[in-house]
């Protein structure tokens, strides 16, 4: 488990000053009130779906795919704010790596906390079933104010950025463990500690049941829950961070701890904990991460790609 950012004296080197430049103006940013950098992030959103080619092409095919009931002017308005709430979301980032506490704490609402603080004294480990929404990294610093957990995430391939993410996300987190490291998760689990977890993205073949998701009918699904579940004797509490509609704050919910799960059939789990995921984006459907190529991975190797 990761439990300190590693600094190094290459980070002085020259391929890094664009990277630190970038850090001094976001830094600079959290001078302004949380409506201005909204108000910010919204145009860089909108800038960037004139020039994010490829990733508005993703975006839009997981909005056909998923939402085929809505007319084509629907899916375009949806694809429109996706991008603005995307845009929004590097700020949120900033603002949950370099915010005092007190600041968060003046721009946070916390529902359901007590279902976590319930589960901890009694002995028990926690899952937050989160989903990808794109004020996540808020989310874990608010839940940090009451319990500091440990996060699930995916070492950065730069060596700046991975040290900046760490440093950043360990002021609301005991340690970050990696995404396929089950055995430290199952050890945190049993100390007991929080453990975030999410299973809304296609991670390929190996681990994946086909299920569906939204109007798709096989959508790669990993069953990491239901293991994770039963080797940490864990509760799993569905988990939630909206931004606020006035852009003034953010808000979670921690919702009450599933009953029968994990259950006697890991699929059956799968589909419970889609259903689940379906209805917190639901939410809030221009805030979650349509980025991702979540059908990237096709039941049949030979079968087409749904983003051609």
């Amino acid at each position: 488990m990761v439990d300190k950012a590693q600094f190094s004296s290459q980070f002085f080197h020259p391929k890094y000053w664009l990277i630190w430049f970038g850090v001094g103006v976001m830094r600079l940013t959290q001078l302004l009130p949380l409506s201005i950098q909204m108000s910010l992030g919204k145009w860089l959103g909108r800038f960037a779906k004139t020039i994010a080619g490829s990733r508005v092409n993703i975006a839009k095919r997981n909005i056909e795919l998923c939402f085929p009931h809505m007319s084509a002017t629907e899916q375009a308005q949806l694809l429109t704010r996706n991008f603005e709430e995307t845009g929004k979301a590097i700020f949120d980032i900033a603002n949950a790596w370099w915010w005092s506490d007190k600041k968060v704490q003046r721009h946070m609402t916390i529902k359901g906390q007590q279902h976590v603080e319930q589960a901890i004294a009694s002995g028990q480990g926690v899952i937050l079933f989160a989903v990808h929404c794109l004020p996540l990294e808020m989310g874990a610093r608010i839940l940090g104010q009451f319990q500091p957990g440990v996060g699930v995430y995916r070492p950065h391939n730069n060596p700046l950025m991975e040290y900046l993410q760490v440093k950043g996300r360990l002021r609301s987190n005991k340690g970050l463990v990696h995404k396929r490291d089950i055995r430290q998760m199952v050890r945190s689990l049993r100390s007991p500690n929080v453990v975030w977890y999410t299973a809304d993205q296609d991670f390929g073949r190996s681990s994946a049941v086909f299920i569906p998701f939204f109007a798709v009918p096989d959508a790669a699904t990993i069953t990491g829950a239901t293991t994770l579940a039963k080797l940490g004797k864990a509760k799993v509490m569905p988990f939630i961070v909206v931004r606020n509609p006035d852009d003034q704050g953010y808000t979670i919910e921690i919702q009450p701890p599933l009953e029968d799960f994990p259950g006697e059939n890991e699929v059956e789990d799968a589909i419970r904990g889609n259903k689940i995921i379906e209805s917190m984006i639901e939410r809030n459907r221009a805030q979650y991460m349509w980025l991702h190529r979540r059908f990237k991975t096709r039941p049949n190797k030979d079968d087409p790609s749904l983003y051609k």
